[in-house]
C-alpha cells in the first residue's frame, strides 16, 4: 500500500466535521482500480469510497464489472492496478485481516440440502473468533421460525436472507452483497430489502451491487453508476437525478379550462400540453415554476383541482449518460 493512500487513510477516518453536517470516515476505498482479461478490460480505473455507516451502491448492468470489483475489494480476486483499502488493510497483502473485518454474501450461496438454518449460522459463526449472536441474526432476516428447517426447504428468498445473515456470523465492519435480490419474485425482493434497511438502521456499512435501479433508489445513500468498468456518475440518488437534463413535469386540472398560452407565460415553465382536460408543464426548476404557477392562479382566481409533480428518476439519468436502459 502506497504512503499516499495510508495518508488517505488517516484523512479520512477524521470526521469532516460535526454536529449535523458529520460525514463519516471512510470504511473502503478504492483508487483506479483496474483488472484485465486478457484483451478485455473488465475494470477500467474505478474509484470511489463508503463511509462508515452507509449504503453504498455498485449500479449498472450484467458485465459492467460491478462483481470483479468488489470481488477485488473482498480479497478474492488480484488486481492489475489500483489501491484497495478496507479497514485500513489492502486485502492483497493483509486478506486474513480483511475477512475478518468483511461478511459477504455472493449472488448465489450453495450448502448442504438438510442443514437447518440454525444448523449453519452455528456452523459458520464457529470460523470466527467473535461470532454474532444467532438468536439476533434470526430476528434480523426474520427466520425465526425457519430456525430449524432444512436449507432445502428454503424458498428462494429465504435461501437469501440466509445468505445474508452468514454474512453477519462474525459482526463485521463492513457487508458487501452482491445482486442479493437478482432472481427473487416481488415479494422476496421486497422482504430482502427490509432486511437491507434493518442493516442501515444498525449503522452497518454495506456494498450493495445491484441491476435495480429501484432498488438503489430505496436504500442506498450513496450511488455510483458502473458502465463497461468505469464509474460514469457518482453521489446520492437525489444529486444524481438533479443533475439530469430531463425536466420535471408538472400535472395539473383546475375547475375550468385554462388558456395554454397564459400557463407558458408562467416564469420558469419551458413547455405546456393538454390532454383530457389536464394540463403537463416541463421544467428544469420545478420548484421555482410551481411557485410562480400557485401564484398566477391565485391572481386569476382558477381553482386547482389536482396536482402532481413527476422528478426526472435515476433510471432517467442512466439513460442520460449511456443513450440505454440499463437492462438492455
Amino acid at each position: 500500500m502506497t504512503t499516499d493512500l495510508i495518508d488517505s487513510i488517516e484523512t479520512e477516518k477524521r470526521p469532516v466535521t460535526t454536529g449535523a453536517d458529520y460525514v463519516a470516515p471512510a470504511q473502503v476505498i478504492v483508487r483506479n482500480l483496474t483488472k484485465r482479461y486478457g484483451d478485455l478490460t473488465a475494470v477500467a480505473g474505478v474509484s470511489f469510497n463508503v463511509r462508515r455507516g452507509e449504503v453504498f451502491g455498485l449500479l449498472g448492468p450484467n458485465g459492467a464489472g460491478k462483481t470483479t470489483t468488489v470481488e477485488i475489494v473482498e480479497g478474492l480476486r488480484s488486481r492489475d492496478g489500483g489501491e484497495v483499502a478496507v479497514c485500513g488493510f489492502d486485502p492483497a497483502e493483509n486478506v486474513n485481516e480483511v475477512k475478518k473485518r468483511i461478511g459477504v454474501a455472493l449472488q448465489a450461496t450453495a450448502l448442504p440440502d438438510k442443514i437447518e438454518v440454525r444448523e449453519a449460522l452455528a456452523l459458520f459463526a464457529g470460523f470466527y473468533p467473535r461470532g454474532a449472536d444467532i438468536d439476533r441474526l434470526l430476528r434480523t432476516v426474520s427466520l425465526e421460525e425457519k430456525a430449524k428447517s432444512r436449507f432445502d426447504t428454503l424458498s428462494g428468498g429465504q435461501q437469501q436472507r440466509l445468505a445474508v445473515a452468514l454474512a453477519l456470523v462474525n459482526d463485521p465492519e463492513v457487508v458487501i452483497l452482491d445482486e442479493p435480490t437478482t432472481g427473487l419474485d416481488a415479494q422476496a425482493r421486497r422482504e430482502l430489502h427490509d432486511v437491507i434497511e434493518r442493516l442501515k438502521r444498525e449503522s452497518k456499512t454495506v456494498i450493495l451491487t445491484t441491476h435495480y435501479i429501484e432498488e438503489a433508489e430505496r436504500l442506498c445513500d450513496r450511488v455510483a453508476i458502473i458502465d463497461h468498468g468505469r464509474v460514469i456518475a457518482a453521489g446520492t440518488p437525489r444529486e444524481l437525478t438533479a443533475a439530469s437534463r430531463k425536466q420535471s413535469r408538472i400535472e395539473l386540472r383546475t375547475a375550468e379550462p385554462v388558456e395554454l398560452s397564459q400557463l407558458r407565460l408562467i416564469p420558469f415553465v419551458e413547455s405546456v400540453t393538454e390532454t383530457g382536460g389536464a394540463y403537463a408543464l416541463r421544467s428544469s426548476d420545478a420548484p421555482r415554476a410551481l411557485i410562480e404557477l400557485v401564484k398566477w392562479m391565485e391572481a386569476e382566481r382558477h381553482e386547482l383541482l389536482d396536482l402532481h409533480i413527476t422528478r426526472p428518476t435515476l433510471e432517467d439519468t442512466f439513460i442520460e449518460l449511456t443513450g440505454r436502459r440499463i437492462r438492455e
